[in-house]
């Protein structure tokens, strides 16, 4: 399993210091256990996130395995010259949608042609330019390069403004009874920060938790 770059312990103190409020939540949740998925490449990683994009993951691991099955030859999984010497119509036969066949093709085209980072290079690139760089694609906007940062990469300081889920998690957590605007939480995460990708798997979890 893949590891934070950060210390963990650290920064749930961090937090916990910073907003009490949160520290409530914490102390219901306990210790921050959230996992990476490992990466064989980046091409690889928003291959699937492209896949699995308005799925359940159920449906999406299905369809995804019946992609990988048409490369039985290809070692360590299909690559973007697979991609790009399949017809549209026999990818678009295992089950992706025709928006997500273009959006692998234009992925492949674009890794292919050295358009896009490595997962080496992507590592050592700044959060903000790292982004920049994956909303390029097609299919790929911003909440996607955001949740591949934190659950690929384990960026401990990014806030997904734009997921639903967060918000409401947000007005769980602390007994709101709207969901904030994007400022409002916006505002509110700067006290989260630099370990933002650490608070806001604490909100996630509080639609796990009873009400109280």
């Amino acid at each position: 399993m893949a590891e934070f770059a950060f210390d963990r312990r650290k920064a749930v103190r961090h937090l916990k210091a910073a907003d009490p409020s949160l520290a409530e939540l914490i102390a219901r949740v306990g210790p921050f256990a959230m996992e990476l998925k490992a990466s064989r490449s980046l091409f690889g990683a928003l291959a699937e996130a492209i896949v699995y994009q308005q799925l359940s993951n159920k449906a999406a691991a299905t369809i995804y395995g019946r992609v990988e099955a048409l490369f039985p030859r290809s070692v360590g999984g299909f690559g973007p010259r697979d991609i790009l010497r399949t017809p549209a119509e026999k990818l678009r036969g295992v089950g992706p949608s025709a928006a997500k066949v273009l959006a692998l093709q234009d992925l492949a085209r674009r890794t292919h042609g050295n358009e896009l980072p490595s997962l080496d290079e992507a590592l050592g690139m700044d959060d903000a330019v790292l982004i920049e760089r994956l909303v390029q694609v097609r299919g790929i906007g911003r909440w996607s390069a955001e949740m591949f940062l934190m659950f690929r990469l384990g960026r401990p300081d990014i806030l997904p403004l734009d997921d639903y889920s967060l918000r409401r998690a947000y007005a769980v957590a602390f007994r709101k009874r709207s969901l904030p605007s994007l400022r409002t939480l916006e505002r509110h995460g700067e006290k989260w920060r630099p370990y933002r990708t650490v608070a806001s798997w604490y909100l996630w979890r509080a639609l796990d938790l009873p009400t109280v």
